[in-house]
């Protein structure tokens, strides 16, 4: 089984690290800076096998120079390549291929970037899944590149994993993501208790991460475009009545979320 440690970068970003227990080989995914990486490598005499990349942006990218040597495999999107031409492998959606003895599916995700990618390891217990700045936990990301229309297909194939997945999102936000959710729909009972729970967690400067990808459908908006409760709030946000079209609602619920 593969043990998964969350190393804070920056003031919210997170690096996963993946390890198997009883193996001195590594996997980081998404070092936006190398010293955090670096010190737990030293700490506990680990060897840095290679880095997962969702995409471009700097605080994703930022420790990879310094992190690589030869023996180091990069694995990003195909898409990304001219940012980062030192990738070993070049990925795109269906592809599949071996980190420390598991099996890790590759998904199309734009919206956030045009080349973002999730990854996905469907043979663990829970499966896993490393999903950048596309799926927060209670939100989504900011649109820098792509569609709405890209965003909520993107998120709708997320959506379609094991309810279980485990969701290793790149950011701290959620306190933030939480009480933008609870103006979408203030009467939703997880709400209340999911919030109750990561104000906890906080306070004792835990993680609110991994999240699950059935806690999310239960409490983050822009998996839950289809919802009455959600296209009312988007309705009476957008001053469109007929409003009706998941895509659209999303749209509405991200320009909300932007200007909130």
């Amino acid at each position: 089984m593969l043990d998964v440690i969350a190393l804070p970068a920056f003031n919210d970003n997170y690096i996963w690290l993946l390890k198997l227990r009883g193996d001195k080989r590594c996997w980081v995914v998404d070092p936006g800076e190398a010293t955090p990486v670096q010190h737990y490598l030293q700490a506990q005499g680990l060897e840095l096998e290679g880095i997962l990349i969702t995409h471009h942006h700097p605080d994703h990218i930022g420790g990879v120079e310094d992190l690589s040597s030869e023996s180091t495999t990069l694995i990003g999107s195909f898409q990304d390549v001219y940012r980062l031409p030192s990738l070993s492998l070049q990925v795109a959606a269906g592809d599949r291929f071996q980190l420390l003895g598991q099996t890790v599916q590759v998904l199309e995700v734009p919206g956030h970037t045009l080349g973002h990618v999730a990854f996905f390891i469907q043979d663990q217990q829970p499966p896993l899944l490393f999903c950048g700045d596309t799926l927060f936990a209670a939100g989504c990301g900011r649109l820098f590149e792509g569609t709405p229309e890209q965003m909520h297909t993107s998120l709708q194939t997320l959506a379609q994993l094991p309810e279980e997945t485990r969701v290793y999102a790149a950011h701290e936000y959620t306190l933030k993501n939480l009480e933008f959710a609870r103006q979408v729909e203030p009467d939703n009972p997880a709400l209340q208790e999911r919030q109750q729970e990561c104000q906890e967690l906080r306070a004792a400067q835990q993680p609110t991460l991994p999240s699950s990808l059935a806690l999310e459908k239960a409490t983050n908006p822009f998996l839950r475009c289809s919802e009455p409760s959600v296209i009312q709030a988007a309705r009476e946000f957008a001053e469109k009545e007929d409003l009706q079209d998941p895509a659209e609602v999303f749209a509405a619920l991200r320009r909300w979320k932007d200007s909130a």
